[in-house]
């Protein structure tokens, strides 16, 4: 064998008594078998998640789009009673170190709570109603205002 043209597509290979025609065709079949398995590879890859977990993420991603009711709750496990309740379009972020970032949306507004958790006081998160989500396919979201930024020129 010997090797003939190099291109970006594919390498086309001689072998003695070939035509430039089989170059040709073996360099579209190498490029052809190569998308081939390209694609089922990718198909094979994308049906990984189960439904459950497509519904988990669409789910997290509509809880921070503020478009999921919450309730989070901070509990005394010592005293047996709730030391606070936060209702509403809420997004929770956990943080290192025991700390609870919650940002609820209010209106047009937002308030943003921090909170602190000890050896006694734990927290869990309701979602107060069904929401009803995709578990075919994840959304994505692109907000231009975070893209783009806003500039102020003085």
């Amino acid at each position: 064998m010997k090797l003939v043209r190099e291109s970006r597509s594919a390498i086309a290979v001689v072998e003695s008594g070939r035509t430039p025609a089989f170059r040709r065709i073996t360099g579209r079949r190498s490029t052809a078998t190569f998308l081939a398995l390209a694609t089922g590879l990718g198909l094979a890859l994308s049906g990984c998640s189960s439904d459950a977990d497509v519904a988990s993420e669409n789910l997290s991603q509509a809880a921070e789009d503020f478009k999921i009711n919450r309730r989070v709750v901070f509990y005394n496990g010592i005293t047996d009673s709730y030391i606070l309740s936060i209702e509403g379009f809420c997004s929770v972020e956990t943080e290192e170190n025991n700390k609870l970032t919650v940002t609820c949306k209010v209106g047009n507004d937002y308030k943003k709570h921090f909170l602190g958790r000890s050896d006694n006081v734990t927290w869990f998160a309701e979602q107060l109603s069904a929401a009803n989500v995709s578990t075919d396919h994840y959304k994505v979201f692109f907000k231009p205002s975070s893209i783009v930024p806003d500039v102020d020129v003085k």
